[in-house]
């Protein structure tokens, strides 16, 4: 076990990878925080973070949730017009 100093953040995502990302971190029982700790450590390191059910589970999620963006979309997505 490794004992960290842990802060809260506001950050703003895509409300529909959040989605995935919460049904993902429930499926696991784990914190967000926690499921968002581990995918940013794995990449770090260039590892991928998930095994092959997991990938199984976020392809159910994001028919789920209607969730179609890709690695290619990141880095080009804008903020959507409040009416």
């Amino acid at each position: 076990m490794v004992t960290v100093e842990r802060t809260q953040t506001g950050v703003r995502m895509e409300k529909r990878l959040l989605k995935v990302l919460k049904g993902l971190a429930e499926y696991h029982d784990l914190s967000l925080g926690d499921l968002l700790e581990g995918i940013v450590l794995h990449a770090f390191e260039g590892k991928a973070p998930f095994g092959a059910e997991s990938r199984r589970k976020i392809a159910e999620l994001k028919k789920i949730y209607g969730l179609h963006l890709t690695a290619k979309d990141s880095h080009k997505l804008t903020e959507a017009r409040k009416p």
